[in-house]
């Protein structure tokens, strides 16, 4: 399959990268990390007002209807740009309000987060409701500190207008209880959701959360590769001014091997990123597998950037001086946020064997 972006796509694309590009998102980041959510809700507004969370929301409340390949150009911009807050989970939380059959809380909600007025979170939904007959594989050796796993958690429930919730079959609407986790992400607070108030219960609400966690998984993986991609544009800017032995690192075949390793990995993943968005947006039914796909290889290839980003910037890489490590401690977040790569290529695997076997 060709892809291409279309001229529309790419000046969206654009009018995104300059908008972020004034905004300041570090000061933005460290004021989120610091306990003023201010400039984040603004910046949030600022957003929605170019059209970003429109994408997840029917037009009857003040969407454009789902679009999931123009959501993937916005959230690589966004990821590019290390914009803060729960942009993949409010976007997801769009589409289940939209999906499981809540006139009411939609027609509250829905309009709010359109228009960036609101954001919305829910715990990552898995893409995968089945246990898996599968091994899972043993954790991968990281230079970085590991992370807890969202599971069960809502990322920035504090930004957010409501937190929403599944169990099973039912929807209920369920503010955080209990203090606020942070996780490897400066910019990320974790909220465990109480009970709250059902819903909805019912097959539709099973049916709605399947929908939105390919969406969550979709958005995750964009914004792992504009991660990657923002990671990787600065430490070649780096490599070329450092110098030593009289010669920038650059120079050196080790350095060279290693960022051209992490630009393939950008590249392979890219068009499976590309192949999820179409496969959403024509309702194909090996959807899922697509973007499991594409979130294992987006949240590698990331991680593999943050890697090469720490390593050939030696020290500086992870002070919270030097913007970049803004950027590293995100991309291990995005890994394994919306299924890990484990979790990914097991959906992949089990979707795989259910074409082969005839049960899908």
């Amino acid at each position: 399959m060709r892809f291409l972006l279309d001229t529309e796509q790419r000046d969206f694309a654009a009018s995104l990268d300059a908008l972020l590009g004034a905004a300041d998102t570090p000061a933005v980041i460290r004021a989120r990390a610091a306990g003023d959510p201010a400039p984040a809700r603004a910046l949030w507004r600022r957003l929605g007002d170019a059209g970003v969370f429109a994408l997840a929301v029917p037009e009857e409340y003040g969407g454009v209807g789902l679009l999931p390949v123009e959501l993937m150009v916005a959230c690589v911009e966004l990821g590019r740009h290390a914009v803060p807050g729960p942009v993949a989970e409010s976007l997801a939380a769009s589409v289940l309000l939209d999906r499981a059959g809540v006139a009411a809380p939609a027609a509250r909600w829905l309009p709010r987060a359109a228009s960036g007025e609101a954001a919305l979170t829910v715990p990552p939904l898995s893409l995968r409701h089945d246990p898996s007959p599968l091994r899972p594989s043993p954790p991968e050796p990281s230079p970085l500190r590991a992370a807890p796993a969202d599971g069960g958690y809502a990322a920035d429930p504090d930004l957010a207008g409501t937190v929403l919730r599944v169990d099973g079959d039912t929807l209920a609407e369920a503010p955080s209880q209990g203090p606020l986790l942070c996780s490897l992400d400066p910019a990320r607070l974790l909220g465990r959701p109480g009970d709250g108030t059902p819903l909805a219960t019912g097959p539709q609400v099973a049916a709605a959360a399947a929908e939105a966690a390919g969406v969550g998984a979709l958005a995750t993986a964009a914004l792992a590769l504009g991660t990657g991609r923002r990671l990787l544009a600065g430490t070649v800017e780096y490599v070329g001014t450092r110098v030593q032995f009289g010669t920038p690192i650059g120079g050196f075949q080790a350095v060279k091997h290693r960022l051209a390793d992490v630009l393939l990995q950008l590249e392979f993943a890219e068009p499976l990123l590309h192949a999820a968005a179409v496969a959403l947006e024509d309702g194909r039914p090996g959807a899922t597998a697509d973007v499991a796909a594409a979130k294992a290889a987006c949240g590698e290839a990331g991680y593999a950037a943050a890697r090469a980003a720490l390593q050939l910037h030696g020290a500086i890489g992870y002070t919270d001086e030097f913007d970049l490590s803004l950027w590293i401690r995100r991309a291990r977040v995005l890994r394994t946020a919306w299924g890990g790569p484990a979790e990914c290529r097991r959906a992949v695997l089990a979707a795989r064997a259910g074409v082969l076997t005839g049960r899908t």
